[in-house]
Formats: structure tokens, C-alpha cells, sequence
């Protein structure tokens, strides 16, 4: 089980399952277990594994059946509906997947932010940048007609999104620039969504579950919320950061600058740390996150030793060291120790600028890469004239 690879040390916090007609995105929270509840799906369908094999071009059939076999049993360490159970308001995080990811692929890093007493939320983007995602939309009348039920749900049609590819001729930037801002939007819908929650608004959650909503009223603190995001979800924090102040600070873990307008880089206020791998990055995407640099706010920077880009996401927990290292999902470090590194950084970062009451701050030279598995900084040489 995923469980037994997933460096988590507090107990396995609940998640939940969200879909609003056009928005939806997994929760990890604090839960009480009951012996009902059982521990969600990592995959939550084969249509995951059709967009995982199309992002990786590769043949749908052959890749479902092996997909299916090599992580088909997998299940996230968090239960599934588990009732909420807190003594005090949490924190919120929202957390944005990478190019060809989803909302489930990164729990090694969203359970352990929840059983530390976080809210997160995980977005899953409808920019066609997810490998995989669908959407709700409202029967026509013949087909309404065909039904006698008269329930929401039976009212509405299941399609599937799925990852779109650069079509031949097409130039890149516009796309990505498009679909980071639409993330990013996202991201702030969330957050709204869980601000509704917070005051006792009730929505209709498309995705029918045993949860109760009224447990989250009044148990969220919204003055304590930070963005946090993988790859094209790094650059999705420093979009968001721009467009919402109540985003207090934001995590971006081997940020993929690319997608990003230089001209909102002066109108980002928040504190902002960059978590990179040792193979992912070069000079000219390093010289964009120092773009960031200011002598008034704190913009943090380390690097872990030994890591590659897909040290983060959940796949490198979940193949064998040949497998790993040849298909680039495993660095030579420990994946269970680069994790830790991140999430304990991750959690200094918060506490200091969320203003959280934790003991997190153990943790503080984490932030300026005192470890020997860290870097402060960078590895990359980048050169005065490039910033």
C-alpha cells in the first residue's frame, strides 16, 4: 500500500471529495476514524490512467492494463469521509498539480500538511493542463425525458476533460500563459468555496458522500491561508499570489517559470519560498524566481540534494529504484528523506508567516538549507546579466 512508502508521523487525517458544477477539487483534513471509513483511491478511475497515457503518448489500452498493475491498489493515507475533528481553528493551504497531474497525486505532501493541522485543499485545473478531469453539465430535454428520477445528480452528464497537446505550429507561451492564469482563478475559487463553508453556507456537492458540511462551519481561520504548488503549479502560487491578497504566502516546489508575465513580478507582496530539485532547473528559469528577490520581503530559496522534478509527486514513493531512476521518477536520494526535507521546510515557512502557534520553527534551519541533503540557494549558475 502507498500508506507503508508515505513518511507521515501524525495520525492519517480524513479527505473529501468535492464537486461543484464547475469546480472541484479533493480536501485533507483532521478526522476521526470510524470503522466505516476506509481509505480513499489514489487513481480514482481508469479514465485517469487513459489521460496519464495520453499525456506520456503513449498507447491507451497497453498503458491502462499496466498502470492498473503497477498502481491500481494503491490507496491514499487519509480515510475517506472521516468525520472532521478539531479543537481549534485550522489554517488553509491550496495546493495546484502539475502539467499532466491531478488532485490525488500529491497526498505524501497534502496528508502530512493535514495531520499537522492544515486544511488543504487540492485543486483539480480545468485548463486542460491536468492529464485527466471532468465536469457536470445539465441534460438536454430528450435526454431528461428518457428518466423519471428526479434527483440533481440524475439531472446531469459526466464528460471527461483530458490533456491537451500543443498542436503543430502552435507556440507555446500564449497557451501556458492562458491556462496559468485560468489556475490560478481556480485556486481563488477554492479558497471561496471554503470561505462559504467557513460561514455556514451550504453547497450542493455534485460528488454525493456521507460527509458533514456543517462540521466545517466556523473552523477554518482565513486569516491564515497560503498557496502551494508542484512545477505549473509553482508558477499557479506566484500567479495567485498576485491576484489574492488574502493568500498570505506561498510554497513553490521546482516552480516551472515559464508560463508567467514578467510584468507581475513587481506586484507580488507575499513572502514566497522555492523549494527546487538538484536536476530540474537551469539558468534561465532560475533567473525569472530571482526576479522575486526583495530586501523587504522574504523570498526564500533551497535546493535538495540528490532530486529530480518528480521527487514531489507521489510516483516516486510507488516504483522500484531500476523502474524510478529510468523512467526519471527517483533521484539518488531517499525519496522518504527529500519529502521529509520539504514538507518540515515547508512547515517553518508556514508557521513563520501565517503566524502559526506550532513547534514548527525546530525546524527554521530548514529554510536556509542547513542540512547536509540541502543547498541554500542553488546549484545553478546563473549569471548577473541574466537577472
Amino acid at each position: 500500500m502507498i500508506t507503508s512508502h508515505h513518511p507521515v508521523k501524525q495520525p492519517l487525517p480524513g479527505c473529501v471529495r468535492l464537486h461543484f458544477v464547475n469546480k472541484i477539487f479533493g480536501t485533507y483534513l483532521a478526522g476521526h476514524v470510524s470503522v466505516n471509513n476506509k481509505k480513499a483511491d489514489w487513481v480514482p478511475c481508469r479514465e485517469y490512467f487513459n489521460g496519464l497515457a495520453d499525456f506520456m503518448k503513449i498507447n491507451r489500452t497497453l498503458s491502462e492494463r499496466i498502470f492498473n498493475y503497477l498502481f491500481g491498489s494503491f490507496k491514499i493515507p487519509a480515510f475517506l469521509d472521516a468525520p472532521f475533528k478539531s479543537r481549534e481553528k485550522c489554517p488553509v493551504v491550496i495546493f495546484s498539480h502539475g502539467l499532466g497531474a491531478f488532485r490525488t497525486l500529491y497526498s505524501a505532501i497534502c496528508v502530512e500538511l493535514a495531520s499537522q493541522g492544515f486544511i488543504v485543499a487540492s485543486v483539480e485545473h480545468r485548463d486542460q493542463s491536468a492529464s485527466a478531469t471532468f465536469y457536470f453539465h445539465e441534460k438536454t430535454d430528450s435526454e431528461n425525458a428518457s428518466k423519471t428520477s428526479a434527483s440533481a445528480q440524475s439531472n446531469l452528464v459526466k464528460e471527461w476533460m483530458y490533456y491537451r497537446t500543443l498542436r503543430h505550429g502552435e507556440s507555446e507561451f500564449p497557451l501556458r500563459n492562458k491556462q496559468v492564469k485560468q489556475r490560478a482563478d481556480e485556486c481563488i475559487q477554492a479558497l471561496d468555496r471554503l470561505t462559504k463553508f467557513n460561514s455556514g453556507i451550504r453547497m450542493q456537492n455534485v460528488l454525493q458522500t456521507q460527509f458533514d458540511w456543517a462540521a466545517l462551519e466556523n473552523s477554518m481561520d482565513l486569516c491564515r491561508v497560503a498557496v502551494m504548488g508542484h512545477s505549473f503549479g509553482g508558477a499557479t502560487v506566484i500567479e495567485s499570489l498576485c491576484k489574492e491578497v488574502n493568500f498570505k504566502c506561498g510554497v513553490a516546489l521546482d516552480a516551472w517559470m515559464f508560463p508567467l508575465d514578467d510584468e507581475i513580478f513587481p506586484r507580488v507582496k507575499q513572502p514566497i519560498f522555492f523549494i527546487n530539485s538538484e536536476k530540474f532547473q537551469w539558468a534561465g528559469n532560475i533567473s525569472r524566481m530571482r526576479k522575486l528577490d526583495s530586501a523587504v520581503i522574504q523570498r526564500k530559496m533551497i535546493t535538495i540534494r540528490g532530486t529530480v522534478h518528480q521527487s514531489f509527486p507521489d510516483f516516486t514513493f510507488l516504483t522500484g529504484n531500476w523502474l524510478g531512476k529510468l523512467m526519471k521518477l527517483k533521484g539518488e536520494i531517499d525519496p522518504a528523506i527529500a519529502i521529509d526535507l520539504s514538507n518540515k521546510a515547508t512547515l517553518a515557512f508556514l508557521q513563520r508567516h501565517l503566524g502559526l502557534e506550532k513547534n514548527f520553527n525546530q525546524w527554521d534551519p530548514l529554510i536556509d538549507g542547513e542540512d547536509d541533503n540541502l543547498i541554500p540557494g542553488t546549484n545553478v549558475t546563473v549569471l548577473q546579466s541574466a537577472m
